[in-house]
C-alpha cells in the first residue's frame, strides 16, 4: 500500500488539478436549491464560493448529502451583510449560518496556515488547537481540512472540481488519507482518529498505512477532549447504520477503551464471549432498526455497553447484604460516575439507563399486582427489549422473556390465567407451627 502523505505540514499545495464539468458526475440537480442560492449570491457579490467537504464527496459517490457546506473568501461579517437570514456562530472557528426554514447552509471563510498567524492560534500542551480565527486563501484553507477526499472544492463559476491534494485519486482508489503529517494532525485534534474510523466504515474505504500507524500510540490523547464532545462523536459513530463494523474497528485501534473504559474493562475479563456477544447483538439490532427507518434511543445502546459492569457491582452490593433495589441504584451511580469522565451524557439519558437496569430484577417477580405495575412503567418497553436481548445472548432465561412477550399482549382474562398457572407451579410454603403459648402449655 502506498504510504506517502498528500501534503507535508508547512508546505504549500501544488497547482490544483481542475476537473471540468465533463470529467465528474456532480449535477446541480442533486445540489440543495438553498445551497445554490448561497453560492450564486456570493458570486454575484464578487466573492469566490465553493461547495466543499462531505457534500462534494457524497455527490461524487452518488449519495444524497446530509448537509451542504460552503467555503468562501468573504469574511463572516461580509457573508452576514449579504444575507438577512444569516447568523454568526462559534468561538474556535467563526462561521456563518444561512437559514432557510429548517435547512441551514454553513458558510466558512477560508482559513489561513501561514507561519505569521501563529499568534492567532491557541494550542494546549499536546498541540491541540483551541482557537483559530485567522482567515486566508483557498490554497491555505485546503491544508486545514482533514482528509484528501474531504478537500475537494466545487466551483460555482464553471461547475468544475478543484483538487489540490489528490483527493480525486484517493476517492477513486477508495483510500482515506490525512492532509499533512498524520501525527501532527492527530495532535491538533485527536477526534480526527475517531473521524478516520467513522468515515472508513461509512464509505467502505481503506485507511492509508501512514495515517493508520500513529493511532495505536496516540489513542490516549482522546483523554484531553471534553467528555461532552466525545459523546457527540459517539452518537455519530454508533447511530450511522454501521455500528457493528465501527465497534470492531474502534477496538482494533484501542479507541473504544478511550470512549468507554468501563465497558472495555468488562470486555477484557469476559467469560464465554459475554459481554462482547451482548454488545455485538445490540449493535446489530441498532443497524437493523436504522435500515428499516425506525428510531433509536441512544440510552438503550449505551446501557448495553455498561450492563456487565453494573451487574458485577450489583452482585458485590448484594453480597454485602444490601437490598436489591438499593443495590441497583448504587451500582448505577458508581458506573455512570466513572463513565461520564470519558464520555458524558445529559441527565435524562442517565436516568433512562438506570430505569432499564433496575427493572431487570423486577421481571422475575411475577406474583400479585407486581406484573401489572411493571407494565405501567414508562420504561417498560425499553426494559423488556433489554430482557429479550439478554435472553437471546444467554444472559437471562428464555422462558422468562417468552412469558413477558405473551403477558403484555394478553387479554385481562388470559393475564389472570397466566398468573394463576405460575402460582400453581410455585412450591407452596409450609406453614410454620406456632409455639404454644404459656397458657396453652398449662392447659396441656
Amino acid at each position: 500500500m502506498e504510504t506517502k502523505v498528500a501534503v507535508r505540514s508547512g508546505q504549500k499545495p501544488e497547482q490544483p488539478r481542475i476537473y471540468t464539468r465533463s470529467e465528474h458526475n456532480i449535477s446541480r440537480d442533486n445540489i440543495s436549491k438553498n445551497a445554490l442560492k448561497v453560492l450564486y449570491r456570493l458570486k454575484s457579490e464578487g466573492y469566490d464560493a465553493y461547495l466543499v467537504g462531505g457534500c462534494v464527496r457524497d455527490l461524487l459517490l452518488g449519495r444524497e448529502p446530509k448537509d451542504f457546506d460552503v467555503a468562501t473568501n468573504a469574511s463572516p461579517e461580509q457573508v452576514k451583510a449579504a444575507f438577512r437570514n444569516c447568523r454568526l456562530i462559534g468561538r474556535r472557528f467563526r462561521l456563518a449560518h444561512v437559514h432557510f426554514g429548517r435547512e441551514i447552509i454553513e458558510v466558512a471563510t477560508f482559513r489561513g496556515t501561514a507561519e505569521d498567524v501563529q499568534s492567532s492560534q491557541k494550542t494546549d500542551q499536546n498541540g491541540r488547537l483551541l482557537r483559530d480565527n485567522h482567515y486566508g486563501s483557498i490554497e491555505e484553507d485546503v491544508l486545514r481540512r482533514d482528509f484528501t477526499v474531504n478537500a475537494l472544492y466545487y466551483n460555482i463559476k464553471d461547475f468544475s472540481i478543484v483538487d489540490y491534494v489528490g483527493g480525486m485519486d484517493d476517492h477513486k482508489a477508495g483510500v482515506l488519507r490525512l492532509i499533512g503529517d498524520p501525527e501532527t494532525r492527530y495532535r491538533e485534534d485527536p477526534v480526527r482518529m475517531i473521524r478516520m474510523v467513522r468515515f472508513a466504515v461509512k464509505l467502505g474505504f481503506t485507511i492509508n498505512e501512514a495515517c493508520e500507524r500513529p493511532i495505536f500510540e496516540l489513542a490516549t490523547l482522546l483523554g484531553n477532549i471534553p467528555a461532552a464532545r466525545l459523546q457527540d462523536e459517539a452518537l455519530k459513530l454508533f447511530l450511522s447504520g454501521y455500528a457493528v463494523q465501527t465497534f470492531e474497528m474502534l477496538n482494533h485501534y484501542g479507541l473504544f477503551a478511550q470512549l468507554y473504559p468501563v465497558a472495555a474493562k468488562s470486555l477484557q475479563s469476559e467469560v464465554s464471549g459475554f459481554p462482547r456477544l451482548f454488545i455485538a447483538k445490540a449493535l446489530e439490532n441498532t443497524d437493523k432498526r436504522l435500515a428499516e427507518g425506525k428510531g433509536i434511543a441512544p440510552y438503550f445502546l449505551f446501557s448495553t455497553f455498561l450492563w456487565d459492569a453494573v451487574k458485577e457491582q450489583v452482585d458485590e452490593n448484594r453480597a454485602k447484604g444490601i437490598p436489591e433495589s438499593i443495590a441497583y441504584q448504587q451500582a448505577a451511580s458508581v458506573v455512570i460516575a466513572e463513565q461520564v469522565k470519558s464520555t458524558s451524557f445529559p441527565k435524562h439519558i442517565g436516568t433512562a439507563m438506570r430505569d432499564v437496569w433496575s427493572l431487570q430484577a423486577r421481571f422475575d417477580k411475577r406474583s400479585g399486582a407486581r406484573p401489572y405495575r411493571l407494565l405501567g412503567h414508562p420504561k417498560f418497553r425499553a426494559a423488556y427489549d433489554f430482557l429479550v436481548l439478554r435472553a437471546t445472548t444467554g444472559g437471562a432465561e428464555q422462558e422468562l422473556a417468552d412469558w413477558w412477550t405473551e403477558f403484555q399482549t394478553a387479554t385481562d382474562a388470559d393475564k389472570k390465567k397466566m398468573l394463576a398457572q405460575l402460582n400453581n407451579q410455585s412450591p407452596k410454603k409450609r406453614k410454620r407451627r406456632r409455639k404454644p403459648t404459656v397458657k396453652q402449655q398449662k392447659n396441656d
